[in-house]
C-alpha cells in the first residue's frame, strides 16, 4: 500500500496516512510543493513550527527504470523566503519507494535542546532520543551504523543544520554508507534542525519493487531509456570519465567559468582542477580510488567517482563541478587535493557547497583571506564546526557573508548564491538564475545545453535571442523531470534522442495505468511552477526580484567583454505562458 507518513515532532506521533487525491500523480518535486503550498503558510518563519519538511521519492521510484531513484526535499526556506525543492541522490529515495512510503511529512517542531531519530521500516515508524546528536555526518553515520545495521540507509543533518545554519544541507547516504549525497540547496538541514530531527534510518527490509499495471510494456519502455541513455555521448562517455568535472574546461574555453568572484571567464589554473585531472589521478593512484561511480542502485550514467589520496585511501568523492568552481577557480585555489578536502568538509559538517564557496570567495574579497590562499580556507572552513561567530556567519553563505563584510559584487538571487556559470557569457543560464521559483539555482533550467554544449540545439550564449524561451522551456521540463525522480543529466538523452521522452511517459502509463501523451509532460511542469510561484508571491516575493545583481549588467566579463543585457521587463515573462 502506497501511504503518506506524518511525524509530529512535538506530540512524537507518527501515523501512516492514505494518500489524499489531491496529491494523485504527483511524486517528487511535484508532492513536495504541492504539500509545501498547501499546508505551510507561506508568511511563516522558515525556522519555526508552522514550518514542514517534506521528503519524497518519484513518480518513477521503485521500479527498474533507470536513474530514477532521486529524492526531493522541500519547505519554506530559511534562505529564499520562499518555496524550495532541493533534491539528492544517494540510497533512501529508492528505498522509501520501495517500501511504499510516498512521503514523510515532519511537522511542528521539539522542545529546545532535544534531538530525536526517526526509526522507519515498512509499517512502522517510531522517534526515539537521537544517538548521534552534536556529531557532524560522517561520525554520526558510522555510530548509526554500528547501531542499526548496514542494511539500511541514512537521512542526517551535520552540525550546521543542529547550529540551524541557512546554507544548510541534508546528507543522504550512498551505496558505501557513505554521507555524500546531499539536498544541498536552500537551507533545507537548518528546516530539520529546527524540528530537533538528526537522523533519519531507513529499514527496507520487506521493501520490493512497486507493482505495474502493466510489466510487458513497462519493460520494454525501460530497455527503450536506458538504451537512449547509454547511447548518447555526454551520458555514457563524458559522465562516467570525467563526472560533471569535465565542464571545467569548457567553460574556461567559452570564456564562462567565474574567477576571482566572477571578474573573468578564464582561470589560468582551470586544468589543474579538471575533471580530467580527477580521472587520471583516480587511475595513477589506484586502491580504493573508482571512475564511474553510481551514487545510487539503478544509475548506469555513473557520473561521480571516489578519489583516493596519495596512498590509494578514501579521501573523498569526486566533488561536483560547481563545487570545483566555487572553492577552486572563484577563489583563485588551483589544487584539487584541497578542494576534495572541502568537499569533504561540506559533506561532513553538512553545507551547500555552492553557497559556502561563494561565500569563501566573499572573505577574499573582503580581504580576510587571499585569493589562492588553500590553507586559510580549510582552516576557516573548519570554525562551521565550531559553531564559531565566524563560522556561522560563513555556513549561512554568500548573501549573509555579503551583508556582514559590506561587499558590493555578490553574485546571488532572492538570497541564493549564483553558482558556476558566468550570465554574462552563459546567458541562457542568466535567465534561469534570475527567474527560477528557488533563487539562483543551474539545475532548474540548464540552458548550458543549447548555449555552451549543443544539446538540443544551439543558442548563441553571449547572444540575447532565444534565450527567455530556452530557459522557459528547460524551467518547465525540469519540474516534470524532478516530479518524476529522474537524475537530471536524463536530460541530454531527451532533448537529443526522441524516443526517451515517449519512453518516460509509456514507462508512466504502464506504471499506474494512466493514458498520458507527450503533451502532457509540459502541462505537469507547469502546474508546478504555478504551485510555486503562488506561494513566492504570498510569501512576498515578486516578479521584481527576478533580476540579476547591479555588477552584471555594469561590468564587462573578459575575455568576451561582455555584460548581461537581457532586460529586466523580458525577464519577467521567462515564467508566464
Amino acid at each position: 500500500m502506497i501511504k503518506i507518513l506524518r511525524v509530529n515532532m512535538k506530540t512524537k506521533a507518527c501515523d501512516f496516512q492514505d494518500v489524499p487525491a489531491e496529491y494523485d500523480g504527483l511524486g517528487g518535486r511535484g508532492l513536495t510543493s504541492a504539500i509545501v503550498g498547501k499546508e505551510v503558510r507561506p508568511t511563516c518563519t522558515p525556522l519555526g513550527p508552522h514550518n514542514k519538511l517534506v521528503i519524497a521519492p518519484g513518480l518513477l521510484g521503485g521500479t527498474n527504470c533507470a536513474n530514477s531513484n532521486r529524492v526531493s526535499v522541500g519547505c519554506k526556506s530559511p534562505l529564499t523566503g520562499g518555496i524550495k525543492e532541493a533534491n539528492s541522490g544517494g540510497q533512501p529515495g529508492g528505498h522509501l519507494a520501495k517500501m511504499g512510503i510516498h512521503a514523510i511529512i515532519i511537522e511542528d517542531i521539539a522542545p529546545e535542546g532535544e534531538w530525536y531519530q526517526l526509526e522507519l521500516t515498512k509499517d512502522t515508524a517510531k522517534l526515539v532520543p537521537s544517538t548521534v546528536a552534536g556529531l557532524n555526518n560522517y561520525d554520526a553515520v558510522a555510530k548509526l551504523v554500528q547501531q542499526y545495521g548496514e542494511k539500511n540507509s541514512y537521512i542526517t543533518i551535520g552540525r550546521a543544520g543542529e547550529f540551524r545554519l541557512t546554507a544548510a544541507s541534508i546528507a543522504f547516504t550512498d551505496r558505501e554508507l557513505r554521507p555524500t549525497r546531499h539536498a544541498g540547496r536552500g537551507g533545507v538541514g537548518a528546516v530539520m534542525g529546527s524540528k530537533g530531527l538528526k537522523a533519519i534510518i531507513v529499514n527496507p527490509e520487506g521493501g520490493e519493487n512497486l507493482p505495474l499495471v502493466d510489466k510487458e510494456a513497462f519493460t520494454a519502455a525501460a530497455k527503450r531509456f536506458s538504451k537512449a541513455l547509454l547511447e548518447h555521448p555526454v551520458c555514457s562517455q563524458g559522465l562516467p570519465n570525467y563526472g560533471t568535472a569535465v565542464l571545467v574546461n569548457i567553460l574556461h574555453e567559452a570564456g564562462g567559468l567565474p574567477t576571482h568572484n566572477f571578474s573573468a571567464g578564464r582561470f589560468e589554473g582551470h586544468d589543474e582542477v579538471s575533471g580530467e585531472t580527477l580521472n587520471r589521478l583516480t587511475k595513477e593512484r589506484g586502491g580504493e580510488g573508482v571512475v564511474a561511480h553510481g551514487c545510487m542502485t539503478g544509475c548506469i550514467m555513473r557520473c561521480s567517482g571516489i578519489f583516493p589520496d596519495k596512498n590509494g585511501k578514501f579521501m573523498g568523492k569526486w566533488p561536483e563541478y560547481e563545487t570545483l568552481w566555487a572553492f577552486g577557480p572563484n577563489s583563485g585555489i588551483n589544487d584539487i587535493e584541497m578542494i576534495v578536502r572541502y568537499d569533504y568538509q561540506c559533506d561532513d559538517y553538512g553545507v551547500d557547497t555552492i553557497d559556502v564557496g561563494a561565500a569563501i570567495c566573499l572573505f577574499m574579497d573582503a580581504g580576510v583571506l587571499k585569493y589562492g590562499d588553500a590553507e586559510g580556507c580549510f582552516k576557516l572552513m573548519e570554525e562551521i564546526s565550531k559553531g564559531s561567530a565566524i563560522g556561522r556567519v560563513l555556513g549561512c553563505g554568500a548573501a549573509t557573508t555579503g551583508k556582514v563584510y559590506g561587499r558590493r559584487r555578490v553574485a546571488e538571487v532572492k538570497g541564493q548564491a549564483i553558482p558556476a556559470y558566468d550570465p554574462r557569457a552563459v546567458k541562457g543560464q542568466g535567465v534561469t538564475y534570475a527567474t527560477t521559483t528557488m533563487g539562483a539555482d543551474h539545475t532548474a533550467g540548464y540552458a548550458v545545453t543549447a548555449n555552451i554544449l549543443s544539446v538540443g540545439g544551439t543558442i548563441d550564449p553571449l547572444g540575447k535571442g532565444g534565450q527567455i524561451d530556452l530557459s522557459r522551456n528547460l524551467q518547465i521540463a525540469t519540474a516534470a523531470v524532478d516530479t518524476v525522480g529522474l537524475c537530471l543529466f536524463v536530460a541530454f538523452a531527451v532533448l537529443d534522442i526522441p524516443d526517451a521522452l515517449v519512453a518516460i511517459v509509456d514507462m508512466l502509463n504502464a506504471r499506474y495505468g494512466l493514458k498520458l501523451t507527450l503533451d502532457d509532460v509540459p502541462a505537469l511542469g507547469k502546474s508546478v511552477l504555478e504551485t510555486e510561484i503562488k506561494f513566492n508571491r504570498e510569501a512576498g516575493i515578486n516578479e521584481f526580484a527576478d533580476r540579476l545583481p547591479d555588477f552584471f549588467y555594469d561590468e564587462e566579463l573578459p575575455p568576451h567583454n561582455v555584460k548581461y543585457d537581457i532586460p529586466e521587463e523580458e525577464l519577467r515573462t521567462a515564467l508566464t505562458w
